[in-house]
């Protein structure tokens, strides 16, 4: 059985992968893992997550958003979060995780934010040529 469904789309410059299903122990966290994993090495360090099809994440789950958040933020990238349900919206309450990350209740809100992010790349990458 398979609990958790991506998949990704570009939208300009920033990665949006759509979860739909369970984020827990084992292959749902394995697999968001290798997601993360491939768009760092294909150098995709803006991504979006909708969470509004994700019915339910472990601590296993929460625990890979924060290691990709730290590799993505190492490399000079953002993950960022939309669509969150109400449940998701209380469990990152409680575990301080809205906190850390930049969260958002549509798309295109979600999607004007990063513009900040890729301009202060371009200026800090003109600023040392």
């Amino acid at each position: 059985m398979i609990n958790l469904y991506i998949k990704e789309r570009q939208v300009g410059d920033v990665t949006v992968l759509d979860l739909k299903g369970r984020v827990r122990v084992g292959g749902a966290t394995v697999s968001l893992h290798r997601a993360f994993r491939s768009l760092v090495q294909e150098e995709k360090l803006l991504i979006l997550l909708n969470l509004a099809g994700v019915t339910h994440i472990d601590s296993s789950g929460l625990g890979e958003l924060i290691s990709s958040h730290i590799t993505v933020f190492n490399k000079g990238g953002e993950i960022k979060l939309v669509q969150l349900t109400e449940t998701l919206r209380e469990l990152m309450t409680v575990t301080k995780l809205l906190t850390i990350f930049d969260v958002y209740e549509n798309e295109a809100d979600a999607l004007v934010s990063f513009e900040n992010h890729v301009l202060r790349v371009k200026e800090s990458k003109l600023f040392f040529v």
